[in-house]
């Protein structure tokens, strides 16, 4: 298709569709941001000067990682590994460190990336003064307190975002998350896993949460972060009730992301503002900023990045529910999925779990879990229960898929600290709070210490 052809509601489904592969090729993906700051002040790092992002994204290079600018400034980096696929680092709005990486074949290999990447930027920002923490939600430091990188999308997700809630910038400046994204085989096969880890998605919530402070002090929340994105845009968020009544598929998630307003399109160098304005006039050429200009399947792939609902669909599926965390969470949030959705027996025992809740359940489980953790209730269950079964799902299709390591180990190791999370029912947010009103005294300033990678 030309970029001059008006696009068709087959084009715009064979966007999603042509991510179908046959379970012998099916990758996981998994990414991951991180709070950078200042060793001697906590504070976040600008994005110009010494001990700054850029200087980050400049030190990297040395580890082969090349730059990829706009508008003049270096905005991410991109590697390839042995296999020729692309990792790459990029900026959130307020300088979280984000690694998308490769799409790979076994979790040993996505938690051998984590490692060489975190060891990458420790030893950059250990000359620079700078630390990481990895949490869900920024645990100190205000909305006007935070830097703001220079890259043009969000100049115009940040005039937006106050108009469709009030906790939208927080989403964009305060919050890191944990993401996993899996392939499908069929039009079918992404419908079931898209309903179940839809439905789940709370549950990995819960045993993920660790965002219980905002501004040095405990808020209520568990997961600060997950609370964010229930007052972020209604359009664009949540859990998506359409995914679980009969007939969806792809023209439905199409049409669903046809009705959600635009941020932007991307000419040349530039982000033209069409916040708020319709995709559907776009392929008509329609718009008053880009008259006569219809949209170009690459439009349509763009788009679909601003949609932000707990499971998102792309060429693959992406799980949206975490907490940002320590070393060990990065690699169990995949191991949790990839158990799951990859092995058919384990989907079937999984979608058991979930398949009589319905759309009140939903919502309302997904809010709950953000105060209440693992002792939210659904269905006359508790979330504890679930995740316990959960997990041991989980480990079952694991040892099914029999991936196995240079040692001769499974991947089953990986979900070790969800099982303890699970069996405890005690949460990431749960052990932080206890410290901060016991050793910590009060004082939130000890999770940088503690807790930086």
């Amino acid at each position: 298709m030309s970029d001059t052809a008006p696009l068709s509601r087959d084009d715009l489904i064979h966007a999603m569709s042509k991510g179908e592969k046959p379970a012998d090729q099916w990758r996981i993906g998994t990414e991951h941001e991180k709070f950078g700051f200042d060793k001697s002040t906590l504070r976040r790092p600008a994005y110009e000067g010494d001990s700054g992002i850029l200087a980050m994204l400049t030190g990297l290079q040395r580890f082969g990682w090349a730059p990829v600018e706009e508008a003049g400034h270096v905005i991410a980096l991109e590697r390839k590994n042995a296999e020729g696929l692309t990792a790459s680092i990029s900026l959130e709005p307020g300088g979280q460190f984000e690694l998308s990486g490769a799409p790979l074949q076994t979790i040993h290999d996505i938690c051998s990336e984590t490692g060489q990447h975190l060891m990458e930027v420790k030893q950059v920002a250990d000359q620079l003064n700078l630390g990481f923490l990895g949490a869900g939600f920024d645990p100190l430091w205000r909305r006007e307190d935070i830097p703001v990188m220079p890259k043009g999308r969000y100049d115009i997700m940040r005039a937006y975002m106050p108009k469709r809630g009030t906790l939208g910038l927080d989403m964009m400046l305060r919050t890191c998350t944990i993401q996993a994204n899996l392939d499908f085989e069929s039009e079918a096969d992404m419908v079931m896993k898209f309903r179940t880890s839809l439905a789940l998605q709370p549950i990995a919530t819960a045993l993920f949460a660790c965002s219980p402070f905002i501004e040095g002090k405990p808020t209520g929340f568990l997961s600060a972060r997950a609370n964010v994105w229930t007052d972020t845009d209604p359009d664009r968020t949540g859990m998506l009730d359409f995914v679980f009544a009969d007939g969806f598929g792809y023209e439905r998630y199409a049409d669903y992301a046809l009705d959600t307003p635009m941020y932007f399109a991307k000419r040349g160098e530039t982000y033209v503002d069409l916040s708020g304005q319709s995709f559907r006039a776009f392929i008509e050429g329609k718009l008053d900023a880009l008259p006569g200009d219809r949209a170009t399947d690459k439009d349509w792939v763009d788009h679909l990045t601003t949609l932000f609902p707990e499971v998102r669909l792309k060429q693959y599926l992406e799980m949206r529910g975490a907490d940002g965390g320590p070393w060990s969470r990065i690699c169990a949030l995949p191991a949790l999925w990839a158990g799951i959705l990859y092995d058919a027996p384990s989907l079937a025992a999984a979608w058991d779990l979930c398949k009589d809740w319905d759309i009140a359940d939903h919502e309302r489980l997904r809010r709950d879990v953000t105060r209440l953790g693992l002792k939210a209730e659904v269905a006359g269950r508790s979330v504890r229960d679930i995740a316990v079964d959960l997990v041991e799902i989980a480990k079952h299709g694991l040892k099914n898929r029999a991936r196995f390591s240079g040692g001769m180990v499974d991947e089953r190791g990986y979900l070790s600290e969800l099982e303890d999370i699970a069996d405890s029912g005690v949460t990431p947010a749960d052990r932080l709070l206890e410290l901060y009103h016991g050793e910590w005294q009060g004082d939130v300033s000890r999770i940088y210490r503690d807790f930086a990678y």
